[in-house]
């Protein structure tokens, strides 16, 4: 890269991680372009130049942060149960909320619905792919199950054991567990 166009690389980050921060911590209807400029140490007219305003900076921010999700989350074909659900505990506790409110904001940002689909559609294949080759049954049984887990593992599931059940995060993996279990294949010992 040239220095320009690591100077204008480290700029959208620096928007993208201001807007992160903000959405982080304010409704999105709160959120103002002066707020991101100020923190992210750039004018209003270059977010509007790169972004064309706040509905562009919070799906490119959306965007970038789906992409590195995706990145880190590899599916756990292979893996011990224990293993997949500490990982998506891990996931949800640094990521759920924010998942769950671009979901309940997504029809207040125009384009963050295609965004929510898109990150909707990644969950589903990641739960097909952990656990295709475990669900037990025959082919109806399968869909069905497969289906089961893919609620399971749903960031709302989380939500709903974490806060509504006052579970700690090892306590959320247990439960987890307990309900993929009857789903599942025993693994071999």
């Amino acid at each position: 890269m040239s220095a320009r166009s690591d100077s204008v690389h480290a700029t959208g980050t620096r928007i993208l991680d201001a807007a992160l921060a903000l959405y982080a911590a304010h409704p999105v209807d709160e959120i103002r372009l002066e707020s991101i400029a100020a923190d992210a140490d750039v004018s209003v007219p270059t977010i509007v130049r790169r972004y064309g305003g706040k509905a562009g900076v919070i799906v490119a921010l959306v965007r970038r942060e789906l992409t590195q999700l995706a990145d880190r989350r590899a599916a756990h074909a292979e893996d011990p149960l224990e293993t997949i659900v500490a990982d998506l505990v891990e996931h949800y506790e640094r990521y759920g909320l924010l998942i769950l409110k671009v979901y309940a904001e997504s029809p207040l940002i125009e384009g963050l619905a295609e965004v929510a689909a898109q990150g909707r559609s990644y969950h589903v294949d990641w739960c097909r792919r952990t656990f295709a080759r475990r669900v037990r049954g025959d082919a109806t049984t399968r869909s069905r199950r497969l289906a089961a887990a893919v609620a399971v593992c749903d960031a709302t599931t989380w939500r709903i054991l974490r806060y509504d059940g006052g579970l700690d995060p090892c306590e959320t993996g247990s439960a987890l567990r307990e309900l993929l279990e009857p789903l599942l294949v025993k693994a071999p010992r």
